[in-house]
């Protein structure tokens, strides 16, 4: 039996997820990584896409994240997540909406901060829509 590593999401509302699991691979800001028990220690930013939870050699669960920090050890992994979603809760009608909304916010940005706002929302609403369609890795 492989080692495990201790796997900890958590959300601006609350914990979702706290468990041992073979490997997780998160979306870092430099590209995706994976990370498995005894794993160099590390803190990255994580850009928005999914997480895949990695048991018995399959993608047990994914879950989309719109940015946050990755904390790593030897023993554990947490994600800081601004936001968190399972990909098997995403709804392709509110996906749709919050594209929509993003793009009018960029048209109607009249400032360089609501610019700003305005594209890291339309980024995470895209890679939302992403996730929709994103096949399972193996």
């Amino acid at each position: 039996m492989a080692e495990k590593i201790e796997f900890e999401l958590v959300s601006p509302e609350r914990l979702l997820v706290s468990e041992p699991v073979d490997m997780v691979v998160v979306p870092g800001s430099e590209g995706d990584f994976g990370a498995l028990a005894r794993h160099a220690p590390m803190i990255t930013s994580v850009r928005p896409g999914i997480i895949d939870v990695y048991e018995d050699g399959k993608v047990r669960e994914r879950i989309f994240v719109a940015g946050g920090f990755a904390e790593v050890n030897e023993t554990r992994v947490t994600v800081l997540a601004e936001e968190a979603i399972k990909v098997a809760d995403l709804n392709a009608e509110a996906v749709a909406n919050r594209l929509r909304l993003a793009e009018e916010a960029l048209e109607e940005a009249d400032t360089d901060l609501t610019k700003a706002q305005a594209q890291r929302s339309l980024g995470v609403a895209r890679a939302l829509q992403a996730a929709l369609h994103a096949p399972v890795a193996h």
